[in-house]
């Protein structure tokens, strides 16, 4: 039985945040290479620290580490975020032609998925419906 509370009803959308350790270079990537709006920032110190990026009806949030706090290695290993879009294969063809480096599409539960890795290893997925067979590579497919 589901009884929907007032907090339940009262919540209306989940914005990844994700920590960056160089914010240039991350908003070249979201932006440039993917195609993102910057809608929202904070300037601290004259320094763009934060912002809130769009693609789509999607959102994200980039804030970058302040320099003593910047941890080692890639800070977002093991985290994903999947994006549910009409068409992952446009997606994919439009993120090649501006130089991102996207996996090749495959199918996974019913779904074109298109993979790409950001400057500080975010994984993000984007993921249309499908009824190709499973395990399919758009690469088998333009033979």
């Amino acid at each position: 039985m589901s009884v929907e509370t007032k907090t339940s009803a009262n919540v209306k959308l989940a914005v990844p945040f994700f920590m960056v350790k160089d914010m240039e270079a991350s908003l070249r990537y979201y932006v440039d290479g993917l195609g993102c709006k910057m809608t929202n920032t904070w300037i601290d110190e004259g320094k763009l620290r934060w912002c809130w990026l769009e693609i789509g009806d999607a959102a994200l949030m980039l804030q970058e580490y302040r320099p003593s706090r910047v941890p080692e290695g890639k800070v977002g290993t093991g985290v994903s975020i999947c994006f549910q879009c009409e068409d992952a294969l446009a997606i994919y063809r439009e993120f090649t032609s501006r130089g991102v480096a996207v996996q090749t599409p495959f199918v996974g539960n019913n779904m074109w998925v298109a993979n790409v890795s950001d400057p500080d290893g975010y994984n993000l997925s984007f993921q249309s419906p499908t009824d190709v067979p499973e395990e399919t590579v758009l690469s088998d497919l333009e033979k």
